[in-house]
């Protein structure tokens, strides 16, 4: 995979071809994907690779992030599709980790994603194992399932799996709104919202009020 600086030069070469200067510097690109000059420069110091802004870059330029990441060409994923994922990302979707959020709607974008990076998220499957028809990339809005889950992370939901189960994280649709939580269903049937964080307390609703839109498989912290 690319090394922070290659893939900040490869941003510059897009942003490039629409300032009439030609000149791109590096805060240039830190605005460009949302991050403060501060934060930026501690990034590249360290060679933290932003995933999450560098995946909305690509989603809004309609970039293959296989090339942002790997150096592969357009010709390369029609030629060699099998070698990738495509995935629908909600980038304007927020499932909340404290107050509640909106649901997942119909405006998203299909990223294309090479099986190495993807199968990153997955420690416990091969990539032959992996199937993404029903996995969908969404954010996280808020505190409540800290350390697990930082706020404005991108986590990996599978739609497909909507069944409670003890070590699970959930996505799920309340009155209250979208909410990541996990689950446990008590002896009387209703449904316990618990967060990570030990600062939030645990909420308890009626099944009715409760639908399971889809467990949490893998994640990208931001960095």
């Amino acid at each position: 995979m690319n090394a922070f600086n290659e893939i900040i030069e490869k941003i510059k070469d897009v942003i490039s071809n629409e300032s009439d200067s030609g000149k791109v510097f590096d805060k240039d690109v830190a605005a460009e994907l949302g991050i403060s000059q501060a934060t930026f420069a501690t990034m590249k110091k360290r060679g933290a690779v932003p995933y999450k802004e560098l995946m909305e870059f690509c989603a809004r330029r309609k970039l293959s992030i296989n090339w942002l990441f790997f150096d592969q060409s357009a010709g390369m994923l029609v030629e060699e599709t099998e070698k990738f994922f495509r995935v629908k990302y909600f980038s304007s979707v927020r499932a909340s980790a404290g107050g509640g959020a909106e649901g997942f709607g119909e405006d998203y974008e299909t990223v294309t994603i090479d099986k190495k990076l993807i199968s990153s998220f997955f420690p416990n499957m091969s990539a032959d194992e992996i199937s993404t028809k029903n996995i969908e990339a969404i954010h996280v809005d808020g505190e409540s399932m800290e350390p697990t889950l930082q706020n404005g992370s991108i986590v990996f939901v599978d739609r497909d799996k909507n069944e409670i189960s003890r070590d699970g994280i959930f996505i799920v649709s309340t009155p209250g709104g979208l909410f990541i939580k996990r689950l446990n269903r008590k002896v009387d049937g209703a449904i316990e919202l618990i967060s990570d964080n030990k600062l939030y307390s645990p909420e308890v609703l009626a099944p009715d009020e409760v639908k399971i839109l889809g467990k949490v498989v893998g994640g990208v912290e931001r960095l």
